[in-house]
């Protein structure tokens, strides 16, 4: 059996009773389409923490495209490359 999701990457704008979030998707596909969200039991099993403003890769079906399941969050300063962010560079300067 062949896994048949749609993974986009979005942000959270709200959050609802029983892990449920309210997302807008950044990704070009589907640029600024909003959809109800609940979270992944494994990330509910190692307790990560969602809130307003995190960015969140998101498993669509193509059978129901208004939900949606939070399958990973980014760290702040995370380049996503699916976005095409440029990885952050820190270039020290020797004296």
């Amino acid at each position: 059996m062949s896994k048949d999701v749609i993974e986009l990457i979005g942000v959270v704008e709200e959050s609802y009773p029983n892990t449920t979030f309210r997302v807008r998707i950044l990704s070009a596909e589907a640029k600024d389409h909003e959809l109800l969200c609940h979270l992944a039991g494994r990330m509910r099993k190692f307790r990560v923490r969602i809130l307003p403003g995190d960015r969140v890769k998101v498993e669509l079906t193509p059978y129901d495209l208004q939900k949606g399941r939070i399958v990973y969050r980014y760290r702040a300063g995370e380049p996503i490359a699916e976005l095409g962010e440029a990885p952050l560079i820190t270039e020290r300067a020797d004296d």
